[in-house]
């Protein structure tokens, strides 16, 4: 197992290399030059040329064509892409164009309202999604079932904006008993130890903050959670009516074992490698940035950080939270992996 984490460690490497290329290339392929998007339409020439060579945006990309003809390599090193290699490799992801700030310090304090965000969405997602999975595999073509089944379509077909807008309708607007965004209300303070200001608020004791902080992230948390839940409950159904056609399960059955003993304690463990493959990339696409639900409701989260970065050409920004991104999603998958030897001892990593 040791090595086995070893080598995935070093197989890292390449893919993120190959991962800060192509946000490198795609980013400089959107229209638009970020000096004039920071200066405005009217901007003199002049001064957009000053902001191109402040930053840097008047270098090659990566090797300038008069250099390579003549066989001059120092311009290779001098290009966009290198200087950008070359400062992630001293972890500085650069500062944003527009802000003038350090993009990593804007990165940790953006992260940890995804990450509130993302964890209580998940565990909305888990506790609601694998006990109903379960039920209905275990009721197989009852009303549950079919119940069941009616609900996780509905749940991955509906678009999460209209769910998020009719909530805001609902419990903001109508009923007035949710806030409409935002993560505190004004006023409300919290000591800051963690960034997570439902845990900081429980830390330091302010009751008052932790039920606001409540108020605030349920209904985003809620709307976020439904896409996972229903796809957790799909194959959680779907794995578990596999495993209990298998011939143990029809013997554990037969010795008078307790249905509940012979579900969670003889199928449930074998039928949660598929589910916790979905749950491990479902929890990496929220970490990622849910970027309509944080627009919605205002949640300062990263997704709507990178998103209104594109718009604004911040390629720092861009490149250095969609690196984050990347950085999740493969350690996740990692994690996943290395979860299977712990569920099912067959399974050994050479």
């Amino acid at each position: 197992m040791g090595r086995y984490i070893i080598r995935r460690l070093i197989s890292i490497l390449p893919t993120l290399i190959g991962v800060t290329f192509v946000i490198f290339m795609f980013q400089r392929l959107i229209p638009g030059d970020p000096a004039v998007a920071m200066l405005g339409e009217h901007a003199t020439q002049e001064n957009v040329e000053r902001i191109r060579e402040q930053f840097g945006l008047n270098r090659p990309l990566f090797l300038d064509r008069e250099a390579l003809v003549q066989g001059d390599l120092r311009g290779f090193f001098d290009s966009q892409y290198i200087r950008y290699l070359g400062r992630l490799v001293r972890f500085d992801l650069g500062n944003s164009i527009h802000r003038r700030i350090p993009v990593a310090e804007t990165l940790m304090l953006r992260f940890p309202a995804t990450v509130e965000l993302a964890f209580l969405s998940m565990l909305i997602a888990i506790i609601i999604g694998l006990p109903v999975g379960i039920a209905s595999a275990a009721r197989r073509n009852s009303v549950i079932d079919g119940v069941t089944m009616i609900g996780s379509l509905v749940g991955v077909s509906m678009p999460i904006f209209w769910l998020g807008l009719m909530e805001i309708m609902l419990f903001a607007v109508f009923l007035k008993w949710l806030p409409t965004g935002g993560r505190l209300s004004s006023g409300v303070e919290v000591e800051t130890i963690t960034h997570l200001i439902l845990v900081d608020s429980l830390l330091t004791g302010n009751i008052k903050a932790f039920i606001d902080a409540l108020q605030h992230i349920i209904m985003p948390a809620a709307a976020l959670a439904t896409i996972p839940m229903a796809i957790i409950a799909r194959m959680t159904r779907s794995s578990m009516l596999d495993v209990l056609q298998e011939d143990y399960i029809r013997t554990a059955k037969a010795k008078g074992l307790e249905e509940r003993v012979v579900l969670f304690r003889h199928a449930l463990k074998n039928a949660f490698l598929p589910v916790i493959t979905i749950i491990g990339l479902q929890a990496g696409t929220l970490l990622a940035g849910a970027v309509l639900t944080e627009t919605i409701f205002s949640w300062p989260g990263i997704g709507k950080w990178v998103y209104d970065s594109i718009l604004g050409r911040d390629y720092p920004i861009v490149q250095g939270g969609t690196l984050l991104i990347a950085i999740i999603f493969l350690f996740i998958n990692l994690l996943v992996d290395i979860s299977y030897a712990w569920l099912d001892p067959r399974i050994h990593y050479d």
